[in-house]
């Protein structure tokens, strides 16, 4: 039997993906696997049964990387599952900074004990114009799952669209309309965009990318949304950019203390994925990752180990990640080769870390695997 700790109330699409071989719990103290969303585990003590942690979700700053990794732990997580409810949210973005209807909708509310509210609402409504999307440049930085659909969306209502990622995977190229003009850095996307939209994950390079040296690159009367991390914006800029209108809005999805409370900053309560279909989606990605993996050893979607996927081949599989630098590969291989056994092999690394899927048609010994640099060895 298989303990799966939910660290969040997780949807209940997923059981219909788990067979009877599984057991979930909100409380288990040696889990195989855990599946999450927002759950914070940086205080979270990693025991040795623990095979995987799934992500309900794109983003893993939540989780302690380094620390999974030298475990042996795979993590994963679901990119492009909430990528459409993202979208949607940034369209809302848009709108809500360009035409002021909160403010709006919060005044006409006032107006319940007037004898006359149409003709009230006729007089003041011009405190509460704005302006059209269409015709206006949007910059998009992270050209992923989600800034592909943000990209090609604009495009469709008639905006035109500048993008910069110089990591963007040929998939999502792809899939990114002709029409979209590539950036050559970023200081040029600051400089032409009426809009500029952040998806790009939180790291150390990234971490309050949008600072008072970007800001001063931006056009005067930028709108800013960021719908990825929080931390991706230095709030501190950020407000001092208000002040002199050089940021007109700065539209944010995730709440902080400095960013309440102020004047031309729209907070919204962490929405972007909080659609019916989108936490589906996560939650049934996020199974399947871990179940595959459980049984199977396949990797989809890691995001500190490297991807392989692999159809059997032979009965007994085995399954190796390691730290690079320390010769396993051609270890395992001088051991299997002595055994006369026939067997398939499939490994892959990222750099730092690697794995290895060894299909054979009979037993070995673990222990002849273990080695310098290997984290963890499996029998499936």
């Amino acid at each position: 039997m298989y303990e799966i700790l939910r660290l969040n109330k997780i949807c209940n699409n997923i059981y219909g993906i788990f067979d009877d071989k599984y057991n979930f719990s909100d409380e288990c103290d040696n889990p195989d696997a855990i599946i999450l969303r927002s759950y914070n585990m940086a205080d979270y003590v990693i025991k040795d049964r623990l095979l995987a942690v799934g992500r309900a979700g794109a983003g893993v700053n939540n989780i302690p990387i380094p620390r999974m990794s030298q475990a042996g732990v795979v993590v994963f997580n679901t990119p492009g599952a909430n990528a459409n409810a993202v979208k949607e949210l940034v369209l809302c973005g848009m709108l809500i900074a360009s035409r002021d209807i909160i403010g709006g909708t919060t005044w006409v509310n006032t107006l319940s004990d007037d004898e006359d509210v149409p003709k009230v609402t006729e007089k003041g409504k011009a405190n509460f114009g704005g302006n059209e999307i269409a015709g206006k440049t949007i910059g998009i930085i992270g050209l992923g799952a989600i800034g592909v659909l943000v990209a090609n969306m604009a495009l469709s209502l008639g905006m035109k669209v500048i993008g910069f990622d110089p990591y963007v995977t040929k998939d999502n190229k792809d899939r990114l309309s002709n029409e979209v003009v590539m950036a050559e850095t970023l200081e040029d996307l600051y400089r032409n965009s009426d809009f500029i939209s952040l998806h790009v994950p939180l790291t150390e390079g990234t971490r309050k990318m949008v600072n008072t040296e970007a800001i001063s690159n931006m056009k005067n009367g930028v709108i800013l949304l960021n719908m990825s991390r929080a931390e991706l914006v230095d709030v501190a800029a950020a407000k001092e950019a208000l002040l002199t209108r050089k940021i007109n809005k700065y539209v944010v999805d995730f709440p902080t203390v400095d960013s309440l409370k102020t004047k031309n900053i729209i907070v919204i309560p962490h929405l972007g994925a909080s659609t019916e279909e989108a936490e589906d989606n996560c939650a049934s990605m996020a199974a399947i990752e871990l179940k595959d993996y459980i049984e199977n050893g396949n990797i989809k979607n890691s995001v500190n180990f490297p991807r392989i996927q692999k159809p059997r081949t032979y009965a007994k599989r085995y399954c190796v990640l390691f730290k690079t630098g320390f010769s396993v590969l051609e270890g395992i291989e001088a051991y299997i080769k002595g055994t006369g056994l026939a067997y398939d092999a499939a490994s892959s690394d990222n750099g730092k870390l690697g794995y290895l899927i060894l299909d054979i048609n009979g037993a070995l010994d673990t222990a002849r695997l273990e080695q310098e640099g290997v984290l963890r060895i499996r029998e499936i």
